[in-house]
């Protein structure tokens, strides 16, 4: 029920993306990234839907046939199956909630 930052295992991705996994529930699963600028999470698509806040830094994302520019305090849904990519615009952190949950990830339950 309570996630400490200290206790959580930090996965490095690589090209300059970091990954905590702060907990899943029965509907739900919410995920920590820090990108460095210019880091890219390639083009992919999965059956979860998908929001994400951006804590500071930005991202140029496409979703489906959309792009946009994000910065500090935007926020992006992503529904399922549609395909979306992500470029860190300077030194990135954002949290990412999915449902239902994603499976296989490392760290907290």
């Amino acid at each position: 029920m309570f996630c400490y930052q200290e206790k959580l295992p930090l996965q490095d991705l690589g090209n300059g993306v970091l990954m905590k996994n702060l907990g899943q529930g029965s509907k739900m699963s919410v995920l920590h990234w820090n990108m460095a600028d210019g880091s890219v999470v390639p083009l992919h698509q999965h059956p979860h839907e998908q929001f994400g806040y951006v804590i500071q830094g930005g991202f140029k994302m496409l979703i489906g046939e959309e792009t946009a520019i994000l910065k500090a305090g935007d926020c992006y849904f992503i529904p399922s199956d549609i395909p979306h990519t992500f470029t860190a615009i300077g030194e990135t952190e954002a949290i990412d909630v999915f449902s239902p949950p994603r499976e296989g990830l490392p760290g907290a339950k």
